[in-house]
């Protein structure tokens, strides 16, 4: 009997679903980066209950996406800064705007990303690093990469 070998990798957008895929903590992400810092601020923003926000906010800390620093000490309360690895999810969450504003709001952005030195819009990409070219999702194929595992 001849065995063949099947792909047992992990994939990484499941693992990042794991830890980012519910709609609070996207919200709660994107409050983040326009620079809300507070609880209080963050429940008032979402109109999140007390108890969703604090689960999702001790999620997001476990996961070293967010750091907790206090700045009171009676009663304690603490500011949520991101993290590197946090700021690294800005281009994926400019990519679902992107698509919301394309899909869901005619092309017509109820929020406008630009440069903060010179205030020009973004634009997003995706381009290849050895020629530049910008490329179509038509042209893009995955192979597996270091991180696949093959078992027999």
């Amino acid at each position: 009997m001849v065995q063949t070998s099947r792909r047992t990798d992990s994939c990484s957008i499941q693992g990042t679903l794991d830890v980012i895929g519910d709609r609070w903590i996207l919200l709660i992400l994107r409050d983040l980066f326009r620079g809300v810092r507070r609880f209080s601020q963050l429940e008032e923003n979402l109109g999140i209950a007390k108890n969703l926000l604090a689960t999702r906010l001790a999620k997001l800390v476990q996961a070293d996406i967010v750091t907790k620093i206090p700045y009171q000490d009676r009663p304690v309360r603490h500011e949520y800064l991101l993290t590197q690895k946090g700021r690294d999810l800005s281009p994926s969450l400019v990519a679902l705007m992107r698509w919301g504003d394309r899909w869901y709001n005619d092309k017509k952005p109820p929020t406008l990303l630009v440069h903060s030195d010179c205030g020009t819009p973004l634009t997003q990409l995706t381009q290849c690093p050895a020629c530049g070219d910008s490329l179509d999702p038509a042209e893009i194929r995955s192979r597996p990469g270091p991180g696949a595992a093959i078992s027999s």
